[in-house]
């Protein structure tokens, strides 16, 4: 059930009330009794922000998932790069170095 907050506009009582949505709005101040108890626009309690989200995000073995890939490209990127410095001969093949772009 949402919770709703009024305000009167005779005393400046204000109030927040759990009602169902299905419920008639208050009229009544329950502090002075005027018929000017009403309803005030307030902010959402909650945002939404991202890409979304699943069922399956947090049902454990998300961060093993994600990780197996990094790991992976890790090692990959280090045979890469001690391959590439043992055919060049390092820095004496382009005077660059094996960790520049073009090696």
């Amino acid at each position: 059930m949402p919770i709703y907050a009024y305000k009167c506009g005779s005393c400046g009582h204000a109030k927040d009330v759990l009602q169902k949505i299905s419920d008639d709005p208050l009229t009544q101040c329950p502090s002075c009794g005027q018929d000017t108890f009403s309803k005030q626009l307030t902010a959402a309690g909650f945002q939404l922000k991202g890409s979304g989200w699943y069922a399956t995000d947090f049902k454990g073995g998300g961060a093993a998932a994600t990780s197996a890939p990094a790991s992976a490209a890790a090692a990959s990127e280090s045979a890469t790069t001690t391959a590439a410095s043992s055919d060049a001969g390092g820095a004496a093949a382009g005077g660059c170095g094996a960790s520049c772009a073009c090696h």
